[in-house]
């Protein structure tokens, strides 16, 4: 029987992590070495009834981080600029590990990524989350990483929390507050992404060196509030908020929520034809909502 290839999972306590460490270990070609702070939480102890190696390690500690990699054959690799809110701290977590897996001579590193956005747009928009993630991108290729990066859209978890349909005034229907007017927006299930990172370590030839943009569904805010409509009965509408005042909302990193949904109208490339081709079981938003239903019994 061949060796199972290692690969080391951060974040694995995590939405995308979790999603990738269950589909390695659905694929007898793997071992998974599955990385969190806490080794005593119920979800890294559930990983280990799982079958994956579940060990401690922090995105700060290079000697923690390098006993992690050792060994292993691959990586998924995620950063939360969310645990922080600092994109030079994220772009310093994120070349700390690209240097420990160039050191250690990982052979494929798949890495949850974004554009580089003030990069792209000439410092007309500044989306901190999605910028210093493309930093690191550039940096993994300039110290010839092997890398894949997967480039997530609009996670369809976010209409379960920050993005909850907000109740009208008239009491009676309810709001998608996207600034996104009539452009699609694409959108997938985090839950979803597990697969595709499997397929990409399963073909290194074919997508070391490439950028992947992930996406189930394009659809207009309209389109999302009508499947969510039809699913869960009750009536919720774009609320066609614009940019403009959707950065003056006033809750924390509005303006750079703002700036990602201008972003958004610059349509970034991703392909819901090589998603489905990484993952053939991936959700569409209606088969999403009819799995969730049961989130939305409260409104």
């Amino acid at each position: 029987m061949a060796c199972k290839k290692l690969i080391t999972v951060l974040g694995a306590t995590g939405a995308q992590g979790g999603s990738v460490v269950r589909a390695l270990l659905q694929d007898s070609s793997f071992a998974v070495r599955a990385v969190t702070r806490d080794v005593s939480k119920p979800a890294a102890v559930k990983l280990k009834e799982a079958g994956a190696e579940v060990v401690a390690a922090d995105m700060d500690d290079a000697k923690s981080l390098k006993e992690a990699f050792s060994g292993a054959y691959g990586a998924f690799v995620v950063t939360n600029f969310f645990d922080h809110f600092s994109k030079e701290k994220e772009v310093a977590q994120g070349k700390r590990i690209a240097d420990l897996c160039k050191q250690l001579g990982l052979q494929h590193v798949v890495f949850s990524g974004l554009e580089n956005v003030h990069k792209l747009t000439g410092g007309k928009l500044e989306v901190l989350h999605f910028d210093g993630k493309g930093e690191v991108e550039e940096y993994f290729r300039q110290i010839a990483v092997p890398m894949t990066s997967v480039r997530l859209a609009f996670y369809f978890e976010n209409f379960l929390s920050v993005c909850r349909p907000q109740k009208s005034q008239d009491g009676k229907t309810y709001q998608l507050v996207l600034p996104m007017g009539d452009i699609p927006m694409d959108g997938i299930s985090v839950a979803d992404l597990g697969p595709i990172v499997r397929s990409v370590l399963l073909n290194p030839s074919e997508y070391i060196g490439k950028d992947i943009g992930l996406s189930a569904d394009k659809l207009t805010i309209k389109r999302y509030a009508e499947i969510m409509s039809k699913v869960i009965g009750k009536t919720i509408v774009d609320s066609k908020i614009p940019p403009e005042v959707y950065e003056k909302l006033g809750f924390p990193g509005a303006d750079e929520m703002a700036n990602m949904f201008r972003f958004y109208h610059m349509r970034p490339d991703r392909s819901m034809e090589v998603t489905r081709r990484l993952n053939p079981d991936l959700k569409t938003f209606e088969q999403f909502m009819v799995s969730k239903k049961e989130a939305f019994t409260d409104l």
